[in-house]
């Protein structure tokens, strides 16, 4: 069949996605096609559009978060079945490989394969453009109306959840929200500190207000989006730079500082954690969820006070959620109003601007931009 789609040709500081013609392939053995019905502008994306990422492939199809309806199914799937409604994460769940069946299915083993391009079935390509393969950005490609993934790249949901909002699930909700609350440890009564307020950031918020941090102080140098954090997400503090939140934790901890602290800003910088980690104090965590460029190796810390603090410094992925079991919890969490989704969403747009959602996002204009494909 035939879809548009928005490819990048080539990764640097002014490569655009194009909007191009593309022929997709029927799913095979354990495949499903999905129609999408949104997809959110991640961060990630646009790592992929300067280079962060040292791929030598191309053309790539671009998108991670997503969410809609299977029209088709391989003749090996065993979970899903045309109708379902579902959620697509750029992490895959075997449920057999080791990671998965000690509760780490974020580290799922077939993530080996997810800067590929190719499918993880027999290592072929499903999007085709002018008689070369299309590499699908960590085995999805959720910017086009149609695309073909793995069964274990799909997650079933609830049929009555709208579909916009549940593609947010699929990467930013899950990751931020984890990062607060999975992978911090957070616990009732804890001081948490969030660093980066966009898409990431704001759900850290809400996975610390969730897990029980009853002091959360957002920091991001938009005063917008930290006002955002407090009148809507659970902060109940807010600063400008790290700085800034140094003096407002040592005021309100009586200079034991923070318990938590997660640091989501959307270039993960190395120069930053001696800083961060001074706002946590004795057995204080901190989660380190922003994505780095590869290249990327130098960071200071205070060791030291690392050992006779006994701090820890963790890196997550996917905020160490567990996409198949925790998906789900999150999507019922704002069903019961608990976790807020429709607040996040800041623009939508159509797939044809999709440059202009992210010219937004470098502007600091949106938490969450989101593309919505016609029914």
């Amino acid at each position: 069949m035939a879809t548009r789609a928005a490819l990048l040709h080539k990764a640097g500081p002014d490569a655009k996605f194009t909007i191009e013609d593309v022929t997709l392939d029927p799913p095979r053995g354990p495949e499903v096609r999905v129609k999408l019905a949104a997809s959110g502008l991640c961060h990630s994306d646009e790592h992929l559009r300067y280079g962060a990422y040292d791929l030598d492939w191309s053309p790539c199809l671009g998108g991670h978060e997503g969410a809609g309806v299977i029209v088709d199914v391989g003749d090996e799937v065993t979970d899903l079945e045309v109708g379902d409604h579902v959620v697509l994460t750029f992490i895959p769940s075997c449920g057999k490989c080791p990671p998965c069946v000690s509760g780490h299915s974020n580290l799922c083993d077939m993530g080996a394969e997810l800067f590929s391009g190719v499918s993880v079935y027999d290592g072929t390509h499903r999007f085709h453009w002018q008689g070369q393969g299309v590499g699908q950005f960590v085995q999805l490609g959720t910017f086009t109306p149609y695309t073909v993934v793995h069964q274990n790249s799909a997650v079933k949901i609830d049929k009555s959840i709208p579909l916009d909002k549940a593609a947010l699930v699929g990467c930013g909700v899950a990751t931020g929200f984890g990062t607060g609350s999975w992978a911090a440890d957070t616990r009732i009564g804890d001081t948490a500190v969030v660093v980066g307020c966009g898409g990431i950031g704001m759900n850290a918020v809400q996975g610390f207000r969730v897990a029980g941090a009853t002091t959360i102080v957002a920091v991001d140098p938009l005063d917008w989006k930290t006002e955002l954090a407090v009148e809507k997400f659970g902060a109940t503090h807010r600063a400008s730079s790290m700085e800034e939140a140094r003096g407002i934790v040592s005021d309100l901890t009586h200079n034991r500082m923070a318990d938590r602290l997660a640091y989501t800003v959307g270039n993960g910088l190395g120069s930053d954690i001696e800083t961060a980690f001074s706002l946590i104090g004795k057995l204080g965590i901190m989660v380190f969820t922003s994505v780095a460029e590869a290249v990327a190796r130098d960071a200071k810390i205070d060791l030291f006070t690392l050992t006779h603090y006994q701090q820890q410094l963790r890196g997550a992925l996917y905020g160490s959620a567990n996409p198949r079991a925790d998906i789900p919890k999150l999507l019922r969490l704002y069903q019961q109003g608990i976790l807020k989704l429709d607040e996040l969403v800041t623009q939508t747009y159509t797939l044809d601007d999709v440059n202009q959602g992210y010219t937004d996002l470098l502007d600091g204009k949106n938490i969450r931009g989101v593309i919505l494909y016609e029914d």
